[in-house]
């Protein structure tokens, strides 16, 4: 395993025969377009559906270049390759991007390795009640950005809302999505209070919204 090229050197291409794999190395700052030339590459001469292309991890380019870069990619490497490989697998961090999760759950057939104790919250949440499943799932990465951005230990829904940015949501549907996430265990409510909820944020835990986030995008039954 010899070779690694750097940026705008020759690239160096690998084959592993027992393993049948083949890879070519182009240093870490590639573009986009390189990239997918040199996969294709790999596919000349042979059979269309006998090669299985894998991405294993596209949050790099998102942490690099953007989200909206590493939703290009993606596109094209599916525009690309969807037909001529067997399968076109794109590996995502977990609890990388929000975004990106969301975007990229938008475009693939199915999106495994989800955590199984989210899935089975997610699925008892969209069978007992709907209507919440159905906020959490439009505005989960809202709803994230929102808890992570607020500088209150104990807000209200509405004061969520005033943290972000451009939101979609509205601070009704907002706290309806923050409801969501506290049944689902990734946020608890802070007290007996009189009046609006209050959201404890202390109690926060990213990385099962995450999960739930991706339970989500795997396409949990709607109602």
């Amino acid at each position: 395993m010899n070779g690694i090229a750097r940026s705008g050197a020759v690239a160096s291409t690998q084959v592993v025969p027992n393993n049948g794999l083949a890879y070519t190395v182009l240093g870490r700052d590639a573009e986009s377009r390189r990239v997918l030339d040199a996969v294709d590459d790999h596919f000349d001469g042979v059979p269309s559906g006998t090669v299985d292309v894998v991405i294993d991890d596209v949050a790099p380019v998102a942490a690099r270049d953007g989200v909206d870069a590493a939703v290009a990619f993606a596109d094209q490497l599916l525009g690309r390759f969807e037909g001529r490989a067997n399968r076109v697998a794109i590996g995502c961090t977990f609890e990388g991007s929000a975004e990106l999760l969301s975007r990229l759950g938008d475009r693939v057939d199915a999106l495994v390795g989800t955590d199984p104790v989210a899935t089975a919250a997610v699925e008892r949440l969209s069978r007992d009640d709907p209507t919440t499943f159905g906020y959490v799932r439009r505005h989960w990465v809202e709803a994230k950005r929102g808890i992570e951005t607020c500088d209150r230990n104990y807000p209200q829904s509405k004061q969520v809302h005033a943290a972000l940015t451009d939101p979609e949501t509205t601070p009704r549907t907002l706290g309806a999505t923050l409801s969501g996430l506290v049944t689902l265990g990734a946020l608890e409510t802070w007290g007996d209070t009189v009046g609006p909820t209050r959201y404890d944020l202390t109690a926060y835990r990213p990385e099962r919204a995450w999960a739930v986030g991706a339970a989500l995008e795997a396409g949990a039954p709607e109602e």
